[in-house]
């Protein structure tokens, strides 16, 4: 949404993270709103600015959205519900964070994973931490995924070279000789019973 709305006029995405200016005079030192019989160009241009920030987030949110921030005066207060509702508080966001950056730590590939699926699963850790404003270098993401991809790496050398040492084992038979009349008489009889 970010990307969304800074594509269209960067001052929008400007008035909805610091809120409108209105226009304003000062008389003797003191600030006070500006009459709408006084306002000039530039002060219809940033009203106008916030209006279509509003209309952009009106857009672009569901019904159930647009009853939760229709109320709101500014694009500031409708994209602070928004950002309270989807994201939480800073406190939430800060819990939702250190949940993400233990999952990364620990961050290893599973077994019979391959390394496509591997990278999506870090990839979301990443863009998740990403969009609640916690980042990493590519440097560090690099050097992480190439530990994790080393640590797999040598368990699964490890776990071939069991397996390879334990085919190079052999079974060895023992052949003895032993007399077994018992089993020739047996066989004689039971040759002789059939004529």
């Amino acid at each position: 949404m970010t990307i969304f709305l800074q594509s269209l006029d960067y001052q929008l995405w400007h008035i909805i993270v610091n809120g409108p200016r209105m226009p304003t005079r000062t008389i003797d030192g003191v600030v006070s709103p500006k009459p709408e019989n006084e306002y000039n160009d530039n002060d219809f241009m940033m009203l106008q600015l916030n209006s279509k920030a509003k209309h952009v987030l009106f857009c672009a949110v569901g019904p159930n959205e647009f009853n939760r921030i229709s109320s709101c005066d500014s694009a500031k207060q409708m994209w602070d519900l928004l950002e309270i509702t989807y994201e939480g508080t800073n406190q939430v966001k800060e819990s939702k964070i250190s949940m993400l950056v233990h999952e990364y730590e620990l961050f290893v590939m599973h077994d019979n994973e391959c390394i496509s699926d591997m990278f999506s699963r870090f990839t979301t850790i990443i863009n998740s931490l990403k969009n609640l404003g916690k980042s990493y270098s590519n440097q560090e993401l690099v050097r992480k995924i190439l530990r994790c991809s080393l640590m797999t790496h040598e368990t699964t050398t490890k776990n071939h070279e069991n397996v390879e040492v334990k085919k190079k084992k052999s079974i060895a038979f023992k052949a003895s000789k032993e007399d077994s009349e018992s089993d020739e008489d047996g066989d004689v009889a039971l040759i002789t019973s059939q004529f």
